[in-house]
């Protein structure tokens, strides 16, 4: 029975961390959708949003096969792959998880995209960039002017536009730069 009693309380302490984790995180995500609020800022984290549901990444891939030639074909298809492993591994998390994005949970959060899905952890957009990022930098450390910052404003338009919480950013980015360096030692 003693023994017992210090995994109640482990638990316990445990489950206070959490919530005021929690607590804390949802103030830093209803203070970084504040951006939302400001049109032009609005607008820039809409766009990168956008282009990070696939299309900017077509363009950057474009971009390096017009330089590269037929040598880019196989990282290119080595980054298609990863990408529909990432998808598989999101939308598998996401459905375990079943966490709900901010916008469910916080009247005050302004959205002005819509989501994909239901479900916020962890964010496939921060997954794709990381990993399409890196992978593309490995490729062709020249496009990092390109590759950098359009990669942290898709990872950061997902907590501005009030669809993920900084945990599910993280996360994502993780997943990423994990199927990123399997990508790249495929190579």
């Amino acid at each position: 029975m003693s023994l017992m009693r210090p995994r109640i309380v482990e638990s316990v302490r445990l489950s206070r961390q959490l919530a005021a984790y929690l607590a804390w995180e949802a103030v830093v995500t209803e203070r970084c959708n504040r951006v939302h609020r400001v049109r032009c800022l609005r607008r820039v984290f809409a766009l990168a949003s956008r282009l990070g549901d696939g299309l900017g990444w077509y363009v950057l891939a474009l971009a390096l096969l017009a330089t590269h030639g037929r040598s880019a074909v196989e990282p290119i298809l080595v980054m298609l792959l990863s990408g529909g492993v990432g998808v598989a591994a999101y939308l598998s998390i996401k459905r375990f998880t079943g966490r709900l994005r901010p916008l469910h949970r916080n009247q005050r959060i302004e959205v002005s995209v819509a989501p994909l899905d239901q479900y916020s952890f962890p964010s496939g957009h921060t997954l794709h960039a990381t990993n399409f990022g890196i992978q593309l930098l490995v490729l062709e450390p020249l496009l990092a002017p390109l590759v950098v910052p359009f990669a942290l404003l898709v990872a950061m338009s997902r907590m501005v536009l009030g669809l993920h919480y900084l945990s599910d950013v993280l996360a994502g980015a993780v997943l990423g730069l994990s199927i990123a360096l399997l990508s790249v030692s495929l190579l």
